[in-house]
């Protein structure tokens, strides 16, 4: 594990791997600098792959109040560290924030985003019930509330609610917020993706209906953009199908 200081002094944790070309590797909700080591394993060969903590997660400083431009001054800071313009992959919410950053002027060679939750649901009213569960001590119930969102369905959250892996999500309850903020209140960020120059790879699996709506939303307004379907697969890909995708696209 590697630091470095964002912008405001927060400090990121960062997994360095591989060799190549660099790759930075965003993660979604519910995911730290851990949670796409399969993937990681696969561009390895091909890439120097970043991973890191997003700030509020793992071993990097603590989220707090902060708007969502802390979070792209930090991947910024994440880019420098590579020491030129690297290739760049974002998961989920994870993809919205390399969109957002692209547009910001953050400088990469190519882009490919998983499923970014630019739909129905993720509005800035959910946030704001998300934080306030937060603030009350309630971090189950914004879990709930979240994985709701998600289309996981009632019984099957009170299920997982008895499983070793809920404490984990309780725990990383504070940064759901952020995550939604990051979706532009469930549309399409037209004005965002008209900024980006570099080549956009926007990926959908064909068993999640809506996102093949967005990416192919996404390939129509970006200036140098394509969407890609991968058969079978949903918002939780396989990392086989996944890195084959992203090895095309960045190589």
């Amino acid at each position: 594990m590697k630091t470095i200081t964002s912008e405001d002094g927060t400090t990121l944790a960062i997994d360095i791997s591989g060799s190549g070309p660099a790759l930075v590797v965003v993660a979604g909700a519910f995911c730290d600098r851990h949670s796409k080591k399969g993937l990681a394993s696969r561009l390895t060969g091909s890439f120097t792959v970043y991973e890191y903590d997003r700030r509020g997660r793992g071993d990097s400083g603590p989220l707090g109040d902060v708007p969502p431009e802390k979070e792209i001054d930090d991947l910024a800071a994440v880019v420098a560290l590579t020491g030129g313009e690297p290739c760049v992959f974002g998961d989920s919410s994870g993809g919205a924030l390399v969109i957002a950053g692209a547009a910001a002027g953050v400088a990469f060679r190519k882009i490919a985003v998983y499923e970014p939750p630019f739909t129905s649901g993720p509005s800035t009213a959910l946030a704001e019930d998300l934080s306030s569960f937060v603030a009350a001590g309630d971090r189950s119930r914004a879990v709930e509330l979240f994985l709701g969102l998600m289309g996981v369905p009632a019984p099957a959250i009170q299920g997982m609610k008895q499983g070793p892996q809920w404490s984990h999500l309780e725990a990383l309850a504070h940064t759901l917020p952020m995550d939604v903020r990051l979706c532009n209140d469930g549309r399409v960020p037209e004005g965002q993706l008209a900024r980006i120059s570099a080549p956009l790879l926007a990926i959908a699996g064909s068993t999640s209906p809506w996102a093949v709506d967005v990416v192919n939303s996404i390939a129509s307004v970006a200036p140098n953009a394509e969407a890609l379907t991968l058969a079978g697969e949903g918002h939780a890909v396989s990392d086989d199908a996944l890195a084959g995708a992203l090895i095309n696209h960045f190589t």
